[in-house]
């Protein structure tokens, strides 16, 4: 299943993955969207079928490349399409962060949690 989300964006600058190891890059896995507002940017749902999927934010100038890798199927038979995007070292992400509506906001997690996620690969990674 292609990813006619990507192909649908002026991405002049990125290229097909070709195999060769991205010193320059660090690999994402996951499902692109468009973004709501910004034409510039893509939503990317990390893992999304892994036991703790993210919710990101990335600049389409910062994607390098895109590599395409197998589709997943749901316990309800709705294919996935993944992806790896070669994210630019030194880009800015934005991760979207899950919290409590409570008094005070209770967040879920902590920062060295989601940095320990994005150190071990996941089923897709």
């Amino acid at each position: 299943m292609k990813n006619v989300y990507l192909e649908s964006l002026p991405l002049k600058n990125i290229a097909k993955y070709r195999g060769n190891r991205q010193d320059n890059a660090l690999p994402f896995s996951g499902c692109p969207k468009p973004h709501p507002s910004e034409r510039d940017k893509l939503i990317f749902l990390h893992e999304p079928t892994g036991t703790a999927p993210k919710v990101m934010e990335f600049r389409i100038e910062d994607v390098l490349s895109v590599e395409d890798i197998p589709s997943v199927v749901t316990e309800t038979g709705e294919g996935i399409p993944l992806v790896r995007l070669w994210i630019r070292k030194g880009a800015r992400g934005t991760v979207l962060k899950p919290f409590e509506v409570d008094n005070p906001i209770k967040f879920v997690g902590n920062p060295a949690e989601i940095c320990r996620d994005f150190l071990q690969p996941g089923p897709t990674g």
